[in-house]
Formats: C-alpha cells, structure tokens, sequence
C-alpha cells in the first residue's frame, strides 16, 4: 500500500456532517482512506508497507473538501477569455483562496471569438484536471435583463452556431446560459442537453411559466439567482420561484454581500435546501487592486472591491473569493458549517454531473481539500494531492 499524504486530527466537514478528531489519507490525486482517531498511525507505523508519506497535523483546524466554483470569470487582473497564460493566472488566485476545480465562465463574444476560446479552453482543460470545463454565458441571453454583456453581440440561438460552439468545445464545454425565451432557445437547449452540456437559465426576460418550461425542458441551473431576471413579486413569482420549486434545478448564489442581501441568500437556502451552489461570479479584479478593467470588451470600474459598468452602472461581476462566500454563508446569513460547505462542494459538482468524483472526502473520490483555522481562513490546501504555496 502507498499512502502520500495523510492529514489528521481535523474537524472535517463533509457530506453534510461534521467529524471530529478525523483523519484523511491521499495516494496521487485521490481519497484512499478516511477515519478518525489515532487510525491514521498504522498508515505510517512498522510494517504497514507505507514509507514517504506526508504528514499534516490539522489539530483545531477544519477540514473541508477543496470548494468547486462553477461560475468564474477570472482573477489576479486577468480574465479567462484572454487566452492561456490569463487563464493560469487568475486560477492561481482562486486556488490560493481554496477553490480547487473550477469552470472557466466567457462572457458574451462574437461566434469567432467564443470558438476560439472553446477551443483555448478544452485544450488546457485536456492537460488540466482543475479546469472543469467551459461556461458560455452568452451570446444567447436578453437584451434587457443584459447586465454587463455587450448589447451588439447577443442573439438568438440558431442550430449551426451551436453546433459550432459544440464543437469548439470538444467535450470540454459542460455549462450554457441562455434566456429561454429567445426564438430557438427551446430547441438550443434540447441541442446542448444531447451533447451532455448543463443549460442554466439567466440574463433572462422569462416570467414563471417561461422559466418552468425550460426547466420541465431539461435546463437545470439557474444563474446568479435573483440578478439577471425578474424579481420574486407575490403576483409574478418569476424565475427564482421557478427553479425553487422545481426539485431538479440547483440555483447559484453570489454571496458576496452585493449582489443579494444576506437574509434573501438565507430565504434560498430554505426554500432550495441542497440546491444552492454558491459561486463567485469573480472578474479580472479579483485578488487585484481597484481600477478599471475590461469584461468581454466593455470598460468595468472597480471601487472598494465592487465591479460596475463604466457606463450603465450595472454590476459587472464579483471579486469574490469562495473562502469569502462561506465566511459570510456562516456569519452573516447564520447558517450552519455543513450547510455552508456543502454549497460549495457538493453541490456545485452535482450541477455539472460531477458528484460521483468530486465534492466530498470519502474514498475514491479526488484528493482535493482545504485546512481552515478557526476564523475559516485558508491555511493549506490540496487539488489533486498536491499541495499549493
């Protein structure tokens, strides 16, 4: 047997529970075994056959699988649509932030555009098993309810454009956001649904009904909950009440204390329990300075960490970090650790078809995971077994 990292005496936080005095055992890039007590020795002692392994003390610290951010744009003054070397650059931010496995998220472009970073990004995403994929939020998206995408690139979808943007993708493409309400958006989301590629809904016009339909049609994410679309009103329920009733649907959350108030993030957890996949939206400016910054072309200005259109005022994305996101999960909207950590994990990996892999610490699942002291502030984390400066 060859065990390369062992962590032990932590407080894990995994499948909804809490376990103390626990311990985790990596070999390569996944979970071999897991216990608790002192269990882990016989790992390490005389005779087991274990010899190199790495030991973490993880005493009074918690434990908790590596987070999964399905919705990110970019970070560190890079964004993810400008090419490889912004890519590396801003997942290096969230890794250090303990997000281990992420989407990369492009926003609206011209059909070239977009193709060519498909392309980009299923090649690095071949070689790189952190890069989850490709989310295309837009060019299939409504005017009105547009936020910060550029007006003169949206569009209907139309069967070739997708079939080009499938293929671009090569396999790698796993998340499209588009507003069901487009003239071809019932057969584009039939389209991408064959090809294995999730639907969300979002950058939407669609009323309650609309947004049933798409989701009784196989779209089965709602993006950004609550930006992007109509609000919950007692007479027109709109998307959000769509997706909450609807059991299949998870429904992504920025909780970054701009985007939805901290009792409307606690009113969807509890109207969506094990549903809400909080994400960090995060541009360019993340785990940069403010300033001005581009996003898919369009001028952002960035104030006190918060991003809004140099033109329009609309909010442009987040500089959210999701160690950020369950901090606030925990103190300012008060819910429970677990819950909290489950919304990051499992969750998110549920959405994209991912839950069988990744998203808990249990064995044969990826060896990806993150110590946190006491104030839940990162400490060391782990993506693949490996461990991150």
């Amino acid at each position: 047997m060859s065990v390369g990292r062992i962590i032990h005496s932590a407080r894990l936080v995994s499948g909804g529970t809490v376990t103390g005095d626990a311990w985790v055992a990596f070999t390569g890039d996944t979970v071999t075994s897991v216990g608790t007590g002192n269990g882990w020795q016989e790992l390490v002692g005389h005779g087991a056959g274990v010899t190199g392994a790495s030991v973490t003390d993880a005493a009074d610290r918690w434990l908790t699988p590596g987070f999964i951010d399905i919705h990110c744009h970019g970070g560190g003054g890079a964004s993810f649509d400008e090419g490889p070397d912004a890519i590396r650059t801003g997942l290096a931010v969230h890794h250090r932030h303990g997000t281990t496995r992420v989407v990369l998220s492009l926003v609206t472009g011209s059909q070239r555009d977009l193709e060519a970073q498909l392309e980009i990004v299923a090649l690095m995403a071949a070689d790189n098993p952190l890069i989850l994929g490709a989310h295309l939020e837009g060019p299939f998206l409504d005017e009105t309810f547009r936020g910060a995408h550029d007006p003169r690139l949206l569009r209907s979808p139309d069967p070739d454009s997708v079939a080009r943007l499938l293929a671009a993708g090569r396999g790698h493409l796993v998340q499209v956001t588009l507003a069901p309400e487009l003239p071809g958006a019932e057969e584009a989301i039939s389209a991408f649904r064959d090809a294995g590629v999730v639907v969300a809904v979002g950058h939407t016009a669609a009323d309650f009904d609309a947004a049933s339909a798409a989701f009784d049609g196989g779209a089965s994410i709602l993006t950004h909950a609550f930006n992007g679309m109509r609000g919950v009103h007692h007479r027109a329920p709109g998307p959000v009440a769509a997706a909450t009733h609807n059991p299949n649907v998870i429904l992504e959350v920025i909780n970054d204390g701009v985007h939805v108030h901290p009792e409307v993030v606690r009113l969807a957890f509890a109207s969506a329990p094990g549903r809400i996949a909080l994400i960090s939206d995060a541009m360019a400016a993340t785990g940069a300075s403010d300033g001005t910054y581009l996003l898919g072309g369009l001028r952002v200005t960035v104030a006190d960490g918060k991003a809004r259109l140099a033109e329009g005022d609309s909010i442009a994305g987040s500089t959210l970090t999701l160690d950020e996101a369950l901090r606030r999960t925990v103190t300012d909207v008060g819910l429970p650790l677990e819950e909290a950590v489950t919304a990051l994990t499992e969750t998110p990996a549920r959405a994209i078809g991912r839950s069988d892999t990744l998203g808990r610490l249990t064995p044969g699942y990826a060896a990806d995971a993150v110590i946190l002291d006491a104030d839940l502030r990162v400490e060391t984390v782990f993506a693949a077994g490996r461990e991150f400066a």
